[in-house]
């Protein structure tokens, strides 16, 4: 196995990290202090052409592989993983519509991502259906005419603020259908002018063809608080056949498929995280004495700082497998993204902690980054599915 970097892909690195270099670690913390969403950030990255991963060449121009895409979000998200997040998404929502749509479905619904920075929102966790989606109640229902109506509601919904498209996962007939459907709804673009920021307001959405979309008020989370995360709600709205991505029974694959190209992007956001959280706390144990000599050389603090090394190249290692695996259509990809996903998120939740003890009384102040990562790290080990769920895949395949 070949582990350099191609051209292009050293050149997506040097590109995401004089973003991050420039526009986000400077001033991480007053950004996330304002709460404002952050557009600017999103619209550069735009323009770099580091959003839109899952793009085709057919609409794109060009193709970003899957490893070249988690180099992207790795190195941007050692600047934010909210930010990140946020950037995924549209890869989240937009990549079953690369992977399973028609080519007159790719340039209607990825086209506008091209052509203008805009967000998408993939709508599957609801109320009563986190890591079991067969308890969505969500559904579609076909009439007369052969149009669909939409009822339901979504929550913990990404971009759900600011999205100028959904794409929703929903159960067929009746909410205790055992098929699933994916659809894509389309509404007006929303751009930095349109809604700066939304603050702590909510969002409706009268649509052309029939119904509204609800979008309550954005989540006041824990950590991760430039990704904007909202409910949506569904009221009555039309679906037309041409909405719904391949056939309207196999929904349930749909998920499968999207989850697997996403958890090593997950997984790549938990990397970029632990690798700050490791650097920073090394920057710090270098400066800060302590018993006459540098943190970093008492025996007890070396060792951490080992460990926490060794859990960063271990991760990267995993995410390495898993997109490899996925690029050349392994039939055991899933385990390997499953693993990478649990591999990472272990890392993140490690580096910081620990990362955050070794800075001792002033790792608990928000003055020092590692604080918001301890607090950042948390939400990776749970969203795209939460470790004892990957663990359920990868126990699943291994017996």
């Amino acid at each position: 196995m070949d582990l350099s970097f191609s051209e292009n892909q050293l050149l997506y690195l040097e590109t995401v990290r004089k973003l991050v270099k420039n526009a986000i670690t400077p001033h991480i913390l007053e950004i996330e202090k304002s709460h404002v969403f952050p557009w600017d950030i999103i619209g550069k990255a735009w323009g770099m052409g580091i959003l839109n991963l899952c793009i085709p060449e057919s609409i794109k121009g060009f193709e970003v592989d899957v490893f070249s895409s988690a180099l992207i979000i790795k190195e941007l998200s050692y600047g934010d993983t909210g930010i990140s997040t946020s950037a995924m998404c549209n890869d989240l929502a937009n990549v079953v519509i690369s992977q399973h749509g028609t080519e007159a479905q790719k340039e209607r619904f990825l086209r506008p991502f091209v052509e203008k920075p805009l967000l998408a929102s993939f709508c599957l966790t609801e109320p009563g259906a986190g890591s079991d989606n067969s308890m969505m109640t969500t559904f579609i229902s076909k009439n007369a005419d052969d149009s669909y109506t939409m009822n339901g509601s979504k929550c913990f919904i990404t971009n759900a603020s600011y999205a100028s498209q959904f794409t929703v996962l929903c159960k067929v007939g009746k909410p205790t259908s055992n098929f699933m459907a994916c659809v894509i709804i389309p509404v007006d673009h929303i751009t930095a002018d349109d809604i700066p920021d939304i603050g702590s307001s909510t969002r409706e959405i009268n649509l052309p063809s029939g119904g509204k979309i609800i979008i309550g008020k954005p989540e006041d989370k824990l950590g991760q608080r430039l990704s904007n995360t909202a409910s949506v709600t569904f009221e009555d709205v039309r679906i037309m056949p041409d909405q719904i991505i391949g056939d309207r029974r196999f929904g349930f694959k749909y998920i499968v498929d999207v989850l697997d190209y996403a958890r090593p992007m997950v997984a790549a956001i938990g990397l970029g995280l632990a690798k700050r959280a490791l650097d920073l706390t090394l920057n710090y144990t270098r400066e800060r004495k302590q018993f006459g000599q540098r943190i970093c050389d008492l025996p007890v603090a070396r060792e951490m700082l080992i460990t926490m090394w060794k859990k960063v190249e271990l991760a990267d290692l995993s995410l390495v497998k898993a997109c490899c695996k996925i690029q050349e259509n392994a039939d055991d990809a899933g385990i390997y993204a499953s693993l990478a996903k649990n591999t990472c998120a272990e890392a993140a939740l490690f580096c910081s902690t620990e990362g955050l003890h070794l800075h001792g009384g002033y790792g608990f102040t928000t003055e020092y980054e590692i604080s918001k990562l301890a607090r950042d790290a948390h939400i990776i080990d749970i969203y795209e599915g939460v470790r004892e769920v990957q663990n359920m895949i990868i126990g699943r395949e291994i017996v």
